[in-house]
């Protein structure tokens, strides 16, 4: 399925469609005390999402990501979908621009996560995670 705004073609503006520089594992945060851990590190609030990370410090080559919306956002439905898009995002952006070692929550924003298009809320994680990272992008 691809999701609302995108393109079909699977190509995101500056990413070729070759397989990442460094292989990343991405597993999905589901204990409160992996999100408190995170919500103590950097943070970078772009128009739709804002990103939380920290650096592990461990030699483990999985990168955890998680996915967050307030009750701001939006009812239940509204929540979902803002999380769907979150997800869908990472799945296309994470590979090339997170870290190994690296945990990241995702938090969606009321009124601009559900309703961006899609390549311009990719193009917000990818600027953020590069602002994370002190690359200049």
């Amino acid at each position: 399925m691809i999701p609302p705004g995108a393109t079909g073609t699977g190509r995101m503006a500056g990413h070729p469609e070759t397989p990442p520089a460094v292989s990343v594992c991405l597993e999905v945060m589901k204990t409160r005390p992996q999100f408190l851990a995170t919500a103590k590190g950097a943070r970078q609030a772009m128009p739709g999402l804002v990103v939380q990370s920290r650096d592990r410090g461990d030699d483990d080559p999985v990168v955890h990501v998680g996915f967050t919306c307030s009750k701001k956002v939006g009812n239940a439905v509204a929540r979902n979908r803002a999380k769907r898009r979150l997800r869908a995002a990472a799945q296309a952006v994470m590979p090339h621009e997170a870290r190994p070692g690296w945990d990241y929550v995702l938090i969606g924003r009321a009124g601009a996560t559900a309703e961006l298009p899609f390549d311009q809320l990719t193009e917000n994680l990818i600027r953020a995670l590069a602002k994370i990272h002190g690359v200049r992008k």
